[in-house]
């Protein structure tokens, strides 16, 4: 019943999102060679999400799409919000901090950089932030856990994943992949404060259709399930703008796209 529901909901989202789409039409075809409007890039984005689904007979619903919006403008945030836009993320947590403050309280924040302790009070002051897609040190899991339970209500834990650096890059933050077991068991049974959603992932330049970094977190993933009993499967955040088709083929369950829905980012000189 509850799969049924979901694709329901996944049509009855992608009915609206063209709905929209097509109201927006003449708007569009009158921009000559101007760029894609954000909406229509999200419009985009999401039935490429919903084609790969399909193609590997999974619920597109079972696919959050995370809109990394690191550098842009509020306004530009607020025009994908407005195009029914939920999930954003960021990697800095003070610019994380100003846009929400401009921004609706209905966005769900995820924080997708790398955190450092002394900065996780500042972030947990968003009242609306979703998740820390980044824990990759049980300092950091006791930290976060701690500040959770001081400044979020008890029935609104914080949402965490395990951040695993499958490619070895040195460039990469990330648990080593042999360590992850033991951070996601401390996680669980040490950190009553933190919901963990699952692993984490930034997959390294592959073109190949089944990316080695991606079948690693995969297999990572069943490894742990199997070694620690789990009863609730762990989710999967891997795929951004250059492999998130890739991505969800091979069963991520949380894209974080930028550049396909916002364009280059806008650096200060």
């Amino acid at each position: 019943m509850a799969v049924h529901w979901r694709r329901v909901r996944s049509r009855l989202g992608f009915l609206l999102i063209s709905i929209r789409m097509q109201q927006m039409g003449p708007r569009v075809a009158n921009c000559g060679e101007q760029q894609p409007s954000i909406a229509t890039r999200l419009y985009n984005v999401r039935e490429r999400i919903h084609k790969a689904a399909l193609a590997a007979k999974r619920d597109p619903a079972q696919v959050r799409l995370v809109a990394v919006s690191k550098t842009h403008p509020v306004s530009s945030i607020q025009e994908a919000f407005e195009s029914g836009q939920r999930h954003f993320g960021e990697n800095y947590v003070q610019e994380l901090i100003e846009k929400a403050q401009q921004l609706p309280q209905a966005i769900q924040w995820h924080f997708v950089g790398h955190l450092q302790t002394n900065k996780a009070r500042s972030l947990l002051s968003v009242r609306n932030l979703w998740c820390v897609e980044t824990v990759d040190r049980p300092k950091l899991a006791d930290t976060l856990n701690r500040l959770a339970g001081e400044l979020r209500p008890p029935e609104d834990p914080l949402r965490v994943m395990v951040q695993v650096n499958v490619s070895g890059e040195e460039s990469k933050a990330g648990v080593a992949p042999a360590a992850a077991p033991e951070l996601v068991d401390y996680v669980l049974k040490a950190c009553p404060q933190l919901q963990l959603l699952g692993l984490m992932t930034i997959g390294a330049p592959d073109p190949s259709p089944e990316p080695v970094a991606f079948r690693r977190l995969v297999e990572l993933r069943d490894q742990v399930q199997r070694t620690l009993a789990l009863s609730e499967p762990l989710e999967l955040s891997m795929g951004m703008s250059d492999d998130f088709e890739a991505a969800v083929r091979m069963g991520s369950t949380n894209v974080r796209i930028g550049t396909t829905i916002f364009g280059p980012r806008s650096y200060a000189d």
